[in-house]
């Protein structure tokens, strides 16, 4: 028989062995309850703006740099000026070798006075009715043509010379004394010398062209002056995309701000686009797949169950998603834990 103390250890042991049992099957239960919610946290959808610069590089110029030529060609007989050298409007820069000019215009005047005096003859034997209408017609076309012709004799030889169009410098000269100049052929690259006439030409892709206006605010940084901040603004909006390069052309007003400028200095520009509107925006982190121009997002209902979003995406920016549509009743996404949801999962939010 077994001792009163002997029966009591026993009836502990088991008692403990009870309650082991239980203890096990609740942690069991446990774990199965916890496999079954995914722990996530959340983030708000927002409404704001989102003020995306516009980042590009383009040369410094002036607005009336210009590349100067003949209208017509012919042999180079004086250049007036060098490269580097200063000048005034309507200054006298080169002129061509007119021998050939001039004698286009005697004889285009030769012509006309022969087609005068046709028109003198015809006339008179018209009149007699000895000449017929046709004669004279044509004897008075013949007259207005080779009077045609002066006028245009006359007026190359007007521009067989290149003059300034404004005061300024002579950048470059591209060719010299005895050269045979085409017609239209740069001789001068010319830079206008006004004041705040200096200007940055970019070329920009169809979305940032897109977003800026004339007007809109930019800042400018040169590499010849690493230290200093020049404002722009833009003045010019290309209507047109470039056929070469597919590209928008904008042009930014500089100001020099007492500064020595030089034609060509390569600038860095960033401009603030003032037409910003506001936008939807979730965390990055709240993309769980992208492809393009859709994602999948998660967002948890009333009942703390995790449901998925497809929404469509407009770009990427300053860590954010801008969103197109597909949260437009939704207020908060999850952030974290999304990776381990599907659709109908139970969550629990921290």
């Amino acid at each position: 028989m077994f001792s009163k103390k002997k029966i009591i250890q026993i009836i502990g042991s088991v008692a403990i062995g009870f309650l082991s049992v239980a203890c096990a099957d609740n942690k069991a239960k446990e774990a199965e309850i916890n496999e079954d919610i995914v722990s996530v946290q959340v983030a708000n959808v927002t409404q704001e703006t989102i003020n995306e610069k516009v980042i590009t590089s383009g040369l410094l110029s002036s607005s009336t740099e210009a590349r100067l030529s003949f209208k017509i060609g012919g042999i180079i007989e004086k250049i007036y000026v060098k490269e580097g050298q200063s000048v005034t409007n309507g200054q006298l820069l080169a002129t061509l070798n007119q021998t050939e000019i001039n004698a286009q215009v005697t004889q285009a005047a030769e012509g006309l006075g022969k087609a005068e005096r046709d028109l003198g003859r015809i006339s008179n034997l018209y009149k007699d009715s000895v000449a017929t209408l046709e004669q004279y017609q044509n004897v008075n076309t013949a007259y207005t043509v080779a009077k045609q012709n002066v006028d245009i004799a006359k007026f190359n030889q007007n521009y067989a010379e290149i003059r300034a169009i404004a005061n300024g410098k002579i950048l470059k000269k591209l060719m010299n004394v005895g050269e045979l100049a085409q017609a239209g052929a740069p001789l001068f690259l010319m830079n206008g010398s006004a004041s705040q006439d200096w200007v940055i030409k970019v070329g920009l892709a169809d979305r940032d062209w897109a977003k800026i206006n004339i007007g809109d605010k930019a800042n400018v940084y040169f590499d010849a002056y690493p230290d200093e901040n020049f404002e722009g603004i833009v003045t010019q909006l290309s209507q047109a995309a470039d056929p070469m390069s597919g590209t928008f052309q904008v042009e930014i007003s500089v100001n020099p701000q007492n500064t020595r400028f030089a034609s060509g200095l390569m600038a860095s520009v960033e401009i603030a686009p003032s037409n910003t509107k506001a936008k939807t925006t979730i965390p990055i982190e709240a993309l769980v797949e992208s492809n393009g121009k859709t994602g999948i997002v998660y967002t948890i209902d009333e009942n703390k169950i995790a449901r998925k979003i497809n929404i469509k995406i407009s770009r990427l920016a300053e860590g954010k998603v801008i969103v197109l549509s597909g949260l437009e009743n939704v207020n908060q996404v999850v952030t974290a834990g999304s990776p381990y949801l599907v659709e109908g999962k139970k969550v629990i939010v921290k």
